[in-house]
């Protein structure tokens, strides 16, 4: 199974590793910290399973995050 690295950058650069599956509710986490919901999560974690990673940047600027591939 692979693991992702993500990187809050709205709280100090906080990084965690996640599973493909946990990466929506990671990121819906930290925004919901800042009372804040957003349809783009599940299409971040979409594009991250997928390995769309031309999309997955484009997704992740908007949501103030970094995702990928964990060594």
């Amino acid at each position: 199974m692979t693991t992702y690295e993500i990187v809050d950058q709205l709280h100090d650069r906080h990084a965690v590793g996640v599973t493909g599956d946990s990466v929506a509710a990671t990121v819906a986490g930290w925004l919901a910290e800042l009372d804040v919901q957003s349809p783009l999560v599940e299409e971040l974690a979409y594009a991250t399973r997928r390995g769309d990673w031309p999309t997955t940047p484009t997704i992740c600027e908007q949501l103030s995050t970094d995702v990928m591939i964990a060594a």
